[in-house]
């Protein structure tokens, strides 16, 4: 059983975000579902785009209240660094990039990205155990 279903993100630039989140989630093993704006992990779970007509036309921000940001899991470290070094050239800004790959704490291995609608995501090393960071 999963844990989450499905997460349904309401963005302001469908065409932008899909290029932003379908490099992201690609990378991580999510497969998309052509032409729906949608992503399926391999356990089930399924993030969908959308531009809704009951957006509010405002820019996100993740410090109101609300989901600050969504955290996913990657099982190896290269493809951690890997997706560092290609990120921006897929519309990702690094977040905390001095303290990479230790932002969330010395025990803790992750890659903090904001995409060009301020959303951010983490991206934790799954494979490490508390006291093995790399």
């Amino acid at each position: 059983m999963r844990a989450l279903h499905h997460l349904d993100l309401w963005v302001g630039d469908p065409a932008t975000a899909e290029g932003e989140w379908g490099w992201l989630l690609g990378e991580l093993g999510w497969e998309a579902d052509d032409g729906l704006r949608s992503w399926g992990h391999p356990d089930g779970t399924y993030l969908f785009l959308e531009r809704s007509e009951d957006l509010v036309d405002e820019p996100h921000d993740r410090c109101r209240p609300g989901v600050n940001h969504v955290a996913l899991t990657c099982d190896e470290r290269h493809l951690l660094d890997r997706m560092r070094a290609e990120s921006s050239a897929h519309g990702w800004h690094e977040l905390y990039a001095d303290r990479y790959p230790h932002a969330g704490g010395d025990d803790h291995v992750a890659l903090y990205l904001e995409s060009s609608e301020g959303f951010e995501v983490e991206v934790v090393l799954a494979a490490e155990e508390p006291g093995q960071a790399g």
